[in-house]
């Protein structure tokens, strides 16, 4: 989805030119662009509050820079003339397409989805920092080393949790990282 895309039944002005999701550690953002090609405007909506307008730019090509999420990671629109009065949108974070960096995050970050007492989680590890977030809180972790690699212990309400961190023995595959919720094991998803 690295490419703006129309949604048609948005009650949005019908400049809305792409909408995109970024999953970030503290949760998963939507991002969508309006660009009036009449009038030179553009407005960018970051989990549907307005976080930087435009009027009467008479340039309708260019880039436009924000911030997303609670660690005010890098995004920029690029506003690209295809031919006539067509135009493309492409979504960067942190100078990387969207796909460049999706693929450079499922790298350096697990995450885990489930369900509990009700609720639903997302849990994210940063294996660079070894940082837990759930649900867009970063999570106080207490750290261990084990016989075989590391434990970092939290609790999720009455939960005991452990992302356990184990050499996989082949180079190429580094480091494999489990959750455990109260002793059983949390499938990873990918984002």
């Amino acid at each position: 989805l690295a490419q703006g895309i129309s949604s048609e039944g948005l009650t949005m002005s019908n400049d809305l030119a792409g909408v995109w999701e970024v999953a970030l550690s503290d949760g998963v953002h939507r991002i969508e662009f309006e660009h009036g090609t009449t009038t030179g405007k553009r407005v960018i909506y970051v989990d549907g509050k307005e976080v930087l307008r435009r009027d009467w730019m008479f340039k309708l090509v260019g880039k436009e820079t924000f911030s997303v999420g609670s660690s005010d990671t890098k995004a920029t629109i690029n506003i690209d003339a295809v031919s006539g009065f067509a135009y493309e949108y492409t979504l960067e974070i942190n100078g990387k397409s969207l796909k460049k960096y999706m693929e450079n995050r499922s790298k350096v970050t697990s995450t885990w989805l489930l369900n509990l007492d009700g609720i639903d989680c997302r849990v994210v590890l940063e294996k660079d920092t070894m940082d837990v977030w759930c649900n867009g809180q970063n999570i106080e972790t207490a750290g261990e080393f084990v016989d075989d690699g590391t434990e970092t212990h939290f609790t999720l309400g009455d939960h005991n949790c452990c992302v356990k961190a184990v050499s996989s023995g082949k180079r190429r595959d580094g480091i494999i990282h489990t959750l455990l919720v109260d002793g059983t094991e949390i499938a990873e998803c990918t984002e």
